[in-house]
Formats: structure tokens, sequence, C-alpha cells
């Protein structure tokens, strides 16, 4: 009877819908505030139902649960596509200031707004599905063993190999394996690319380009400059990262695998888009790496079960004034892998109901890993529960980097120090381990920034034709080449369609905000520590205990998405802008050792 009543209501959306598109009469303010109202409550509801259903399908996993999510899915779905569009019949009308950033925050919950025309809204769903099951479905597949007999990879036992070998030949197989997955897409992706742009341009956009680059409270153009403004800040160190990172890999592989000079070729990075370079640990590390004290053994020392890990970070929260978390967290989250049924383990933070249905799904195990990242998860459900008050369409991040953000300042306080406050050690160890505790992260952090960066700057420039199709691959490489520093290991023609090997793009999920958060992560950081009145290296400071960066914290987390982004930024740091200094402060030591390491090497390529 539910799901009777609920497709009901959706046929009187879409019937009231046409019947708005059919009225010749210019829309008033009246009719403006009643479209936002009925919105915002049908997308709760709505929300709220795809919510459950999604825990359902992610936390025990059969047929049932996942037609329930598929279901449900697309009726949020249709439902979000129609608001969206429709809200475009207001753009001309004067709004106040919170009801028009309402109405473009309804217009721009797609990521690739479909036409009207509902042929080709469903010929865009249908490439929808179609690029993700190529991408899910992918593999390499090849004879192994005495037999011969064919033996096929997925993408995670690929990403999970190229951690593990160092082997080039091994390395290059399965680098370029992967990639066959795509060359299927590149036809579909172009397609895409056309009826998103129509349907950009029913919105009000130029083409979806100007659509995704509009969606951060600035003009498209000014965003994109001051990304590109934030990367040059870092590119110093990140060149001194890479050149470090060159010298050392051309030692292990030798100079016709890896040559001293010019980009690094992407197969040898550890990952298989060169995104995280924490596999070449052992390989680059300075001589002095111990840090003074070992984390996994901590954890087990003083942790008693997995659910106890938990406590130990929600002490984290309140240590800084938050509230803890409500009994219904821990009877309905998911800890630890179920023993009878299938659930996916990949660790996430969830929000129910937008009140106080919080929790988190994992698989916890008892690690230094796994400690950080239930800090990391727990940031994002305290940021839920802080906006819980605005309205709906405010519930969010005030950027999509935000969120992120927020979970990983957090882990940036599992410092010695909080260690030590814990009781988990007796004193902070002596800074000789530090240069190798900054190496781990940034191989990490700093390796990833121009990826995060440049994934996003080709799909503009192929959403507003600076990429034609038949340049695709070749003005991913070029732009590869000029931000990472890293090249093909082979020459890709144009038959290969080398995005599509990395998730994000068949499915279609802006990369920008992991770009932001990783940039927004420290800037918050160095000002909950100043907060704080932490006086020392920014990389060893911890906030826990001050009730100071709690109250700071707060005052952006409760504002959610209902101001532009630099407003929370000027609550939370004081500065209305992306400061990529901040990490400059952070790994300041690092650039030093680097920079002594690189003094007769020619960086650059």
């Amino acid at each position: 009877m539910k799901v009777f009543n609920n497709l009901l209501k959706l046929m009187m959306a879409f019937a009231c819908s046409l019947t708005l598109q059919a009225a010749n009469n210019e829309p008033d303010t009246q009719e403006a505030l009643a479209f936002l109202s009925e919105a915002e409550s049908r997308l709760e509801e709505a929300s709220h139902e795809l919510s459950h259903a999604s825990w359902l399908a992610n936390t025990f996993i059969n047929y049932d649960s996942q037609t329930l999510e598929a279901l449900t899915y697309q009726r949020f779905l249709e439902l979000s596509v129609q608001y969206a569009t429709d809200a475009a019949r207001f753009n001309d009308l004067e709004l106040g200031t919170s009801d028009r950033r309402k109405m473009e925050l309804l217009k721009q919950f797609l990521t690739i707004p479909a036409p009207l025309d509902s042929e080709m809204s469903r010929e865009l769903a249908e490439i929808f599905s179609e690029l993700q099951a190529l991408y899910g479905a992918g593999e390499y597949c090849r004879p192994e063993g005495v037999t011969g007999q064919e033996v096929c990879y997925s993408g995670d036992r690929i990403e999970n190999l190229m951690r593990e070998s160092h082997d080039a030949d091994e390395l290059l197989e399965f680098w370029t394996g992967w990639r066959e997955i795509a060359k299927p897409m590149k036809a579909l992706y172009e397609r895409q690319v056309e009826i998103g742009n129509q349907g950009a341009q029913e919105l009000g956009y130029d083409n979806l380009s100007v659509f995704w680059r509009s969606k951060y409270d600035m003009d498209a153009d000014a965003f994109a400059a001051d990304a590109d403004d934030q990367w040059l800040k870092v590119k110093p160190f990140y060149d001194a990262l890479h050149c470090h990172v060159r010298a050392e890999l051309s030692d292990y592989y030798g100079p016709e695998v890896v040559p001293p000079t010019g980009p690094i070729p992407a197969h040898v990075m550890g990952n298989q888009w060169a995104q995280d370079w924490t596999a070449l640990y052992d390989i680059v590390k300075p001589e002095s790496s111990d840090l003074g004290y070992d984390l996994d053994q901590l954890v087990q020392e003083y942790v008693s079960d997995e659910k106890d890990m938990v406590r130990i970070a929600e002490g984290f929260f309140t240590s800084l004034g938050f509230d803890p978390l409500p009994e219904t967290f821990w009877e309905r989250s998911m800890f630890v892998e179920p023993v009878d049924h299938l659930a996916v383990c990949h660790a996430s933070a969830w929000d129910l109901d937008d009140k106080d249905d919080l929790r988190i799904k994992m698989c916890i195990d008892k690690s230094a890993d796994d400690f950080r990242t239930i800090h990391h998860e727990l940031g994002h459900n305290f940021y839920q529960r802080a906006y819980k008050e605005q309205p709906p369409l405010f519930r969010g991040s005030a950027n999509d980097g935000f969120h992120e953000a927020t979970g990983d300042t957090i882990s940036l306080s599992v410092t010695p120090k909080y260690l030590v406050d814990i009781g988990w050690l007796d004193e902070e160890p002596p800074a000789e381990g530090d240069i190798g505790y900054l190496m781990s992260i940034a191989l990490d952090k700093i390796a990833f920034l121009p990826w995060g960066l440049m994934i996003d700057k080709w799909r503009w420039q192929v959403f507003n034709g600076e990429i034609p199709p038949d340049e695709y691959n070749r003005g991913w490489w070029d732009l590869r080449e000029q931000y990472q520093g890293v090249t093909a290991p082979m020459q890709r023609s144009e038959d290969f369609f080398d995005p599509g090997a990395k998730f994000h793009i068949p499915g279609n999920t802006p990369y920008m905000r992991y770009f932001l958060a990783y940039i927004q992560q420290f800037q918050f950081h160095r000002e909950l520590c100043e907060v704080s009145g932490y006086e020392g290296p920014l990389h060893r400071c911890s906030i826990y205990g001050s009730e100071e960066a709690g109250e700071k914290l707060n005052a952006m987390l409760e504002m959610g998405m209902s101001r532009p982004w630099q407003d929370a930024m000027e609550a939370m740091t004081g500065q209305r802008e992306l400061d990529a200094s901040a990490i400059i402060d952070y790994f300041a030591p690092l650039k030093d050792w680097l920079d002594q390491q690189n003094q007769f090497r020619q960086c650059g390529w």
C-alpha cells in the first residue's frame, strides 16, 4: 500500500508539473513560494525513504534489498529531475535571498540534467545505466598456471595488486589490461555530453561546464581561476616531492623503466591512476623514519572491541563540547562484518531522518587505519546533526568539499599529543621521526592534489568543447602530464578512452569536492589549533579537549548550506576564501628535507 501511495503521489507531482509548464501566465512570488514548500516537503519524504532502503541494501545484501533500493532511488531521481526543471521557470523572478538560494540548489541538485524532451531523458537514463554497468562488470583476464586456465581480475583486485607489486612488467600488464574496459564507453560518453549540455541550457546555463562550476557561490570562471591559484601555491612542494620520488623510483627500477628526468610513467606509482603514492613509502622514505610508537600496537593494547574504538572517537567530540551520540546510534550502526549475510564494508556515515537517526557502517578492524577512519566518519555524523534544524534544502555541507574536509580535519588531530591526552602514551616521542610521518601523509595528500584538480579540468573542457570527441584521450594525457608530471607508459591513441577507467568518469561523480577538501582540511586544522592555544609544529597539534575549538567548529557546522560557503569559511577561519598556505605550514619540515635531497637533482618535467 505504501509503494502504491508513493507512486500515486509521484504521478500527481508530474501532473502538477505539466500544468505549471503549460501555464502561459508569468509566475509570481506566491506561486514560487508554494512551489518551494512542496518541493522541500516531497523531497524530504522521498529522501528519508531512500535512506532507509539504501541502508538495508548496504547492510543486508540480497535480491529484495537491492530491488527495493533501485525502485526507491528511481522514484527519488525522477522527482528530483522534475523539480529541477520546474525551478527554471522562476529564473527571472525576484525572490528573497534565502528563497533564491533554495531555487538554485533545486536546479543544481542534479549532476547531468536531463532535457524536458522525454525521449532524450530516457536515452540519458539508459546511458547512465550502461556506463555504470560497463565499469561494474569490467575485468582483465589472462591465462595463468601450467594449464593456461583463464583468470579474471576485477578493478578492486587489480588496484590491490598494483599496491603490492613492484614488478614493472606485471604492473604494465595490469595497467594496460584494465583500460580495455573503457573502450566501449567513448561513444556513450560523447552522446551523454550532448544531451547533458542541452539539459543544462534548458536550466539557464551555457553548458555543463558552466553548470558544474556554478555550484560554488561565485562566478564559474572565477571559481576555476581560484582553484588554479590554490594549486600554484602548493605546486612547488609537489614538484619537490615528485623530484624525490622520481629519483628513488629510477634507482629502484632502473632508468630504462623510470627515466631520471621528465614525467614519471604512470604504471609504477603504486596506484592505478597515480593519485595515491602511499604504496611507494618503503622505496622513498627517509632513513630516520621511526615514529617512536606503533599505533597499531597501541590500538591492540588499549581497545577492548570494535565498539570501544567508536566510543573513544566519540570522546574526542564530547571533549570539544558536543553532546554524546544518541542511543539509537549504538543500537542501529553496523560496526563489524556480519557473519550470516553479505554487507558493504566500505566505511560511511549515515543520517537517515535529518534529526537524530545517525549511524556508521563499517567492518572495523582493530588497526591504526580504522582508528583514524572512525574519527573521520564521526566527523560526518556530528556535522549532520549540527545542521538538522535547517530547512530541508539547506541540510548539507557549505560546499561539497566541506563534509570531507571536516572528517579529515578531525583525523589530522590523531597525533602523539592526542595519544598522550587519552593515556596511550606517557609522552610525545622526539621529533626525529616526524619526517617519515610527514612523508607518509604527503604521499597521500600532496600527491593527490593535481589529480583532484585535473580530472574535472578535463570534464570542464570536454563539456564546453575545448576538448572535442576526437581528442578525448590526447586531452586527458596532456592534462595529466601538465598537472601531475605523469605520462602513459606506452602510446595511447584515440582508439582508447582512458578516462573511463576511473569510476568517477562513467559514474558522473564530480571530483572538485576532493580537491577542495584536501585544501580546506589544513585550513580548518590551522585555525582550530590556533583557537585551542596550541603552540608548536602544526603537524603535531591535536585539538582534543578544547571547547574553544569546538565552539568555532560548531558555528560553521550549524550553518549547513544556508549561506554561501564563503560565509561558512569565515565563521570557521576568519577568511572568506580558500588558502592553501596552511598546507605549506603543515609540511614545512618535510619541504626543507626534500630540498636538501634534491639539491643536485634536475627537478621538473
